[in-house]
């Protein structure tokens, strides 16, 4: 990173964003929000994946099974390397390839949105389309399961426990701002 004359930031090479963390953690909201604020391109990699599979994320499950949708994910975190930043908000389970962990730093910031199960099950509007989502208990097994990938692969933690999504964007915004990555 480098500065210009006048004192802005100037990004050279792949310099990505990428939002990790749980089911309705807000990754999504959290990288629309902050491209609309800091006019950065914002893109979702269970959508991508479902775009190039020509499947929903449930269906690959389903079909083709877990190995191969973590498959398409880091084959779509390939392609992005070809872009220049973007705020990526990543599916939960992302922290869980290998390939997909190694390419996120390669290419960028992973930015750990930190909260409760309790939160993200009280985000959690439609769990039938969520595919690692069968009840409850499950949930709580998943988070317990991939809370410490998240912490192992965070470059920056933000808290957004008992947080609006406005608190949480102003808060995520003036950290990375700080950080010179916005």
């Amino acid at each position: 990173m480098k500065h210009s004359e006048n004192g802005y930031v100037v990004h050279e090479g792949c310099d990505h964003i990428f939002f990790v963390g749980f089911l309705g953690a807000g990754k999504s909201t959290l990288a629309r929000n902050l491209g609309a604020l800091f006019n950065r391109d914002f893109v979702d990699t269970d959508r991508m994946v479902e775009r190039m599979a020509k499947k929903t994320v449930c269906q690959i499950f389903h079909e083709d099974g877990e190995a191969r949708f973590r498959e398409l994910e880091a084959q779509v975190l390939e392609g992005l390397a070809k872009r220049k930043s973007l705020l990526v908000s990543c599916g939960g389970g992302i922290v869980e390839g290998e390939r997909s962990c190694e390419l996120m730093h390669a290419m960028g910031t992973v930015v750990f949105l930190d909260g409760d199960v309790e939160d993200s099950l009280r985000q959690i509007q439609h769990p039938e389309i969520r595919p690692d989502f069968k009840d409850e208990a499950c949930a709580r097994r998943l988070y317990r399961a991939r809370r410490p990938l998240y912490e192992q692969e965070a470059d920056l933690r933000i808290d957004i426990r008992h947080k609006s999504f406005e608190q949480v964007t102003s808060e995520a915004g003036q950290l990375l701002w700080e950080k010179g990555l916005l």
